[in-house]
């Protein structure tokens, strides 16, 4: 008997298509990026993304009850100060603007789960993610400033910490810090392969955190390297992260399915605002169907192995989810 295969037949109607569908994307699997500012009555649109904001405090309940309708409950926070300086006081201040919306959030949505991103670039007048000396980022000097931050960020009620700045034994450094001050439960989700990317411009604008001069060629990996981010990766899971990331994420498809193959920890990515911001313009130029490109580009990451996806999409990419139910 000469057997046909009809691989085609699997795919003649939609139950069938769901029924054999290998990747499913849920809102669980999505953490929201958030944009705190100081001040009052602030809801400022990022010209360079469509649809995302920065917020002061009071402003903030409206988005977030929003998203908690979605079932959306995990949330990134990313604090722009109103003053700015060269070791960024700020971001070690128990009275800094992430202190104080972990303090606000927590008080206001005790289910709400609040991940505070760990680095100096918001923070800093130079833009850079840690200590300057001769115009260069000391990694040991900035160590310091970490394990500050992340302390402050627990007393204050963070339950995870998200150190992004790429420093050479930030993951151990910040460890070692939350364990020795009985913060043992707090778990570590580290920028493990961050790249030097061009994908970051508008998140810069977003976080007014332009290095202003030079670059970060110097701590964040060269975009060519694909063993450099299985290094990185075991350096960190052997220092203590409970989850590793991989940034950006849509040109990196690769490097999430490598990490995952040779990881046996939960794998976060991020979908960052240039892979955001293009399928916007791409929408609002009529060129593509900005919806479903976004639903392709989520379910893309997911299927290369990412647990975790923060995303800007994610408000949108729940409501389409949600409908499914």
């Amino acid at each position: 008997m000469n057997i046909v295969h009809r691989p085609r037949r699997l795919r003649n109607n939609r139950v069938l298509r769901q029924m054999t569908c290998e990747t499913h994307l849920q809102v669980s699997n999505f953490i929201t990026p958030m944009f705190i500012v100081d001040g009052e009555n602030k809801k400022n649109p990022i010209c360079s993304m469509p649809g995302i904001y920065q917020f002061s405090l009071d402003r903030l309940s409206e988005e977030i009850e929003e998203m908690m309708a979605l079932g959306l409950e995990q949330i990134i926070l990313f604090g722009i100060p109103q003053d700015k300086d060269e070791v960024g006081s700020d971001s070690i201040c128990d009275s800094g603007i992430i202190q104080r919306s972990i303090r606000f959030l927590k008080k206001k949505y005790p289910e709400l789960y609040i991940i505070t991103d760990v680095c100096m670039c918001e923070y800093t007048d130079h833009g850079h993610c840690g200590i300057i000396d001769n115009q260069s980022v000391d990694n040991d000097a900035t160590l310091e400033y970490l394990q500050k931050q992340v302390i402050s960020h627990a007393k204050a009620g963070a339950d995870m910490v998200a150190p992004s700045g790429m420093m050479d034994y930030m993951v151990g450094s910040i460890r070692q810090a939350l364990d020795d001050n009985n913060f043992t439960s707090i778990p570590i989700m580290s920028y493990s392969v961050k790249y030097a990317s061009s994908f970051y411009g508008p998140f810069r604008d977003a976080a007014e955190s332009p290095p202003q001069f030079g670059d970060r060629k110097s701590y964040q990996m060269d975009y060519a390297n694909r063993r450099e981010a299985i290094k990185e990766a075991q350096l960190d899971i052997a220092e203590g992260a409970d989850i590793i990331m991989v940034k950006p994420a849509l040109s990196y498809l690769d490097i999430i399915r490598e990490i995952k193959s040779t990881t046996h920890i939960p794998v976060a990515c991020y979908n960052v605002s240039g892979e955001y911001s293009m399928i916007k313009a791409a929408h609002e130029k009529g060129w593509v169907d900005g919806e479903a490109l976004m639903m392709e580009t989520l379910t893309s990451m997911k299927r290369a192995g990412a647990d975790i996806i923060l995303t800007y999409f994610a408000k949108e990419a729940a409501k389409i989810l949600r409908e499914k139910e």
